[in-house]
């Protein structure tokens, strides 16, 4: 299996512009819901750069070009498994490529937001079967016989009444020839011999046998290596520096003042630059630099939350969605609760830190690395470098996770600027000190809920109150005053169509500290408030709190759902002295409902006993990969809920490693049971939406056994 990358030219002269492949894909200045398809030769005839790409040899081989990255979500995997399924070949037959970043070529080729399935699934099995169909033409012209008595299976055309066959390989050249159809014909799910079932994920040899190539295996010719001493305030600027010393360690040969940028401003610090890794590491110890971090405030974890919590309760927000009169309902409400909830600081924490190849030649760059977007590095850098976008080649490589850090701009900027200054390739390393206390980092939150019920126990009003850094505010000639838009995200569609007086706002924080996207963005933090005061609400109205969401629920694919996660976690047979906690959450187009069982050990600790979780995202390709997915996303929340958090002092990072900033270890992991439901909706996402449910599911546990609610996040597991 290839991994490596391949351009779009020298892709149609690999496959065989003269006819002895069959390549096929939409062309992105046709996209929209009757863009056709196209084969090579027709694309490059009416310059028209293909989306998506399909190419059988002569061996009948599989190649596809992926034009999204695999960072761990299961991409790899996922986009054969489509094709593989409507062009009836077995999975091994296919391969597959990364694209390099081109907007204009490909559309968004954004990793995030759980949309690689979501957003092309439907391109590439129209693609697929446009494929197949072709192949079924040639097959019936070539022996002439009605298109009826032909089958496609395995890679071949077999006649139905005789049983001969011809292989794909055989018929390409032919097939090459013939236009796409205009319109094909789908398989129905309750056909499917390769999606929706659990197939082996064609990357994880790869990652076993070492031949996967991630950004910090990547090598290129006369490459040097760099490190960046950068500032640990993140609108310091450079007073000074002495490298006098470093200067005169073996294998040093430039180090330069240089700045990247991060959002509206740009990040100052000395890159040390070597013939290894290790002698940069070394000399970059030997430095002696002086910052200016005067005229911007030095917060502390102190500072920020007293201050969004006073905004929560003392300053008007920001309106993003309101229904009916929530002031009015509320003051007439038979019974009123509010709650106030916090969550923490955190980094991503990849277990790949950042890194990124450039080499800057003849006013043309070209970079490589673990990339999220690189249609948006290709965009940003060449504008930083004032460049022309087509002069700057991205080149993906293997992700060794993501979570969404791995989709900013910042790391390959610093690369390019490097590059340039000393005209040569380089591959910036950034140390586990860097990635964690550099940031950006997942928003610090405190919310606000007000609800009332009236005396039936009916949720009559619904408030939330969410302070904290707008990620959408760091950008240069941000609108200080525009809304939060992700205020309601993972909050369930259908309680906004049911609920009948509902407010959501946000006070917006100010501070210097770079805030950006998470596994599964805001939903991480609302999540928690969300479906904790719904739990609240819940109790107090005197209602089994999952009864409770019924109530508002307004169409039965959430009914579906919820009678899914009764059935396998046995909710309806609790018993005495186990604590059960429920929540469900939306975002990304999927729907999951996560229940959580904890009890006392003999020492009087809480453990978690069980986690069931069922996940409705629609139209799906693996369930083995969606159950890996919601795993990881529970593992990932238990940490961030239970064991880490980065705080700040003085205005830094003050966690810097694995020693303060905690993982979990495999003995910490509880039993998880995953569900995928099967329907006809359209595709959601899977990497993110199981993260966001875990945590309230969990404390709504711990107040079921012990009374106790957990409105703040991180705690202590073992102290409650």
């Amino acid at each position: 299996m290839t991994t490596k990358t391949i351009s779009r030219r020298n892709f149609i002269k690999l496959s065989g512009m003269t006819g002895t492949a069959l390549t096929l894909g939409i062309g992105f200045s046709a996209l929209g819901k009757d863009s056709p398809v196209l084969t090579a030769a027709l694309a490059e005839a009416q310059n028209i750069e293909l989306n998506a790409w399909i190419s059988i040899d002569t061996a009948g081989t599989v190649t596809i070009i992926n034009h999204r990255a695999e960072m761990g979500q299961g991409s790899f995997q996922a986009v054969p498994q489509i094709i593989a399924e409507e062009l009836e070949v077995d999975l091994n037959q296919v391969k597959i490529v990364f694209a390099q970043g081109s907007q204009t070529k490909y559309g968004s080729q954004i990793t995030g937001g759980s949309s690689t399935v979501r957003g092309s699934y439907k391109r590439l099995l129209r693609l697929a079967a446009s494929a197949r169909e072709m192949l079924l033409e040639a097959a019936s012209r070539k022996w002439n016989v009605a298109r009826t008595e032909l089958v496609a299976e395995n890679g071949q055309v077999i006649q139905i009444t005789t049983g001969e066959a011809i292989s794909y390989g055989d018929l390409v050249a032919d097939a090459a020839k013939l236009q796409p159809p205009k319109e094909v014909k789908l398989k129905s799910p309750r056909d499917y011999k390769v999606l929706r079932k659990p197939m082996p994920r064609q990357d994880i040899p790869l990652k076993t046998n070492g031949q996967a190539v991630f950004g910090i295996d990547k090598k290129i010719p006369g490459m040097l290596y760099a490190v960046v001493e950068r500032n640990p305030r993140f609108l310091g600027k450079l007073k000074s520096f002495d490298d006098s010393a470093a200067k005169a360690m073996p294998g040093v040969k430039h180090i330069l003042p240089v700045k990247m940028r991060v959002f509206s401003h740009d990040r100052e610090g000395v890159a040390v630059v070597a013939d290894s890794l290790w002698a940069a590491l070394q000399a970059r110890k030997a430095l002696k630099v002086e910052w200016d971090d005067t005229a911007f405030p030095h917060h502390s974890s102190e500072q920020l939350y007293a201050q969004m919590r006073e905004d929560v309760k003392n300053k008007p927000g920001l309106s993003f969605r309101t229904k009916g009169d929530f002031k009015r309902a509320f003051e007439t409400s038979a019974k009123k609760l509010e709650a106030v909830y916090e969550t923490p600081y955190e980094a991503h924490a990849c277990m790949e830190p950042l890194n990124c190849i450039a080499h800057f030649q003849n006013n043309k760059l070209e970079i490589w690395g673990p990339i999220q977007g690189p249609d948006w590095v290709q965009a940003d850098v060449a504008d930083l470098m004032g460049l022309k976008p087509e002069d700057v080649t991205v080149n993906m490589t293997f992700l060794g996770g993501g979570f969404g850090r791995k989709a900013f701009l910042d790391y390959p900027h610093e690369a390019a600027v490097i590059s340039k200054a000393i005209q040569a390739p380089v591959q910036v390393f950034w140390t586990r000190e860097d990635d964690m206390t550099q940031g950006p980092f997942r928003p610090g939150m405190v919310y606000q809920c007000r609800g009332g019920l009236s005396d039936q126990g009916r949720l009559q009003a619904f408030e939330t109150r969410m302070a904290g850094q707008n990620m959408d505010h760091q950008n240069p000639g941000a609108d200080k005053m525009a809304y939060n838009s992700n205020v309601t995200e993972g909050f369930l569609e259908t309680y906004l169509n049911s609920m009948p007086h509902y407010s959501f706002s946000d006070i917006p924080l100010e501070s210097p500290i770079p805030v950006m996207w998470w596994r599964s963005v805001y939903s991480s933090t609302n999540g928690f408030a969300f479906e904790s005061f719904l739990d609240e609400l819940a109790h107090a109205a005197g209602t089994d709190p999952l009864a409770f969401r019924r109530n508002y629920f307004w169409d039965a694919r959430y009914h579906e759902l919820a009678n899914r996660l009764e059935e396998v976690s046995g909710w309806k047979n609790r018993k005495p002295n186990e604590g059960w906690g429920v929540a469900i959450t939306e975002c990304f187009s999927s729907i999951v409902g996560e229940v959580v069982k904890v009890s006392r050990k003999p020492d009087g600790k809480i453990k978690i006993d069980k986690v069931w979780a069922v996940m409705d995202c629609g139209w799906y390709v693996n369930p083995d990969t969606i159950r890996a997915q919601v795993e990881g996303s529970i593992i990932m929340a238990l940490a961030a809920a239970t064991k880490h958090e980065v705080t700040f002092k003085e205005g830094k990072a003050v966690e810097r490693n694995f020693d303060s900033y905690k993982m979990l270890r495999i003995t910490d992991s509880p039993e998880i049971e995953v569900h995928v439901v099967d329907n006809e909706e359209k595709a959601g996402g899977v990497g993110e939406p199981g993260l966001p449910p875990f945590t309230p599911a969990l404390t709504n546990a711990i107040f079921d056994l012990t009374g106790k609610r957990i409105r703040k996040l991180p705690f202590a597991l073992e102290e409650v």
